[in-house]
């Protein structure tokens, strides 16, 4: 279900088990509420050269009404960032097409978490329009009006996360870095583990969570502009009183997903 801020299926013909698969993933997408893929998305998710653990993947993380939802097309380019093992970056540089490019951002923290997976997926140019770009936050050196689109996959919560190998740079840094590198009209999407409401970022440190409101005014009085918000990643089974890697609820947290806009 998709909760807006203002109020064709093209066929393909696919061999049966990329058939079997896609169809399953769009089963899910349908039951959801969410918008049918277009053709370039169909085309990402069926493509025979993904691994099967990205298929598995995909029934967890329902690509197929995310990736619709965050409006990506064919050309455009994209700032995965912290990408980690790079599952979302290989997703968007398939959907945007050989003239499209994405940036797969890490830094020393997420390497240390994913870099060997990020490396295997990236190896031998095996898919060439993307670029893997480590920085620190600090200093991201993301250029100026670069991007169409910028994602951040349960990963905005660290901008509140402090420890020895992650050490806090300032929202206003963080998203100043990322205002200046969106184009104007560009969307920021911003997917994350849910806290419990009226926490704000206090579940942080300690659940790896952030609640959605704080989230939506925080990223709104950077000036950015919320455009509307996906249920697609929901569940209600999760009562967000977990640490996000305990084993009763790892992969299968309670997820917000919201868009907004660069003016």
């Amino acid at each position: 279900m998709i909760r807006p801020r203002h109020a064709g299926r093209t066929a393909r013909v696919l061999p049966r088990t990329l058939f079997a698969v896609l169809t399953g993933a769009l089963l899910i997408a349908a039951a959801r509420g969410a918008d049918a893929p277009p053709a370039h998305i169909t085309a990402a998710l069926a493509a025979g050269d993904r691994w099967e653990r990205d298929r598995t993947r995909d029934a967890r993380d329902h690509p197929a009404a995310l990736l619709t939802f965050s409006g990506v097309a064919p050309g455009q380019t994209v700032l995965d960032l912290y990408t980690g093992g790079g599952y979302w970056a290989e997703l968007f540089a398939r959907a945007v097409g050989a003239e499209g490019r994405v940036v797969a951002h890490t830094n020393t923290a997420y390497r240390n978490f994913a870099g060997r997976l990020l490396e295997a997926r990236f190896a031998d140019k095996r898919i060439p329009n993307v670029a893997v770009h480590d920085a620190e936050i600090a200093d991201l050196d993301l250029g100026m009006a670069r991007f169409d689109l910028v994602f951040i996959g349960l990963g905005y919560h660290d901008i509140y996360f402090h420890a020895d190998f992650s050490p806090l740079v300032g929202r206003d840094w963080l998203l100043g870095q990322l205002w200046d590198a969106l184009k104007p009209g560009g969307t920021l999407l911003i997917v994350d583990h849910a806290a419990r409401e009226g926490s704000g970022a206090t579940a942080v440190q300690a659940l790896h969570r952030i609640e959605e409101a704080f989230a939506r005014a925080d990223i709104e009085s950077a000036g950015f502009v919320f455009d509307a918000a996906s249920d697609v990643l929901r569940n209600p089974d999760d009562d967000r009183s977990l640490n996000v890697f305990d084993d009763a609820i790892r992969r299968h947290t309670d997820r917000f997903v919201l868009r907004f806009r660069k003016p």
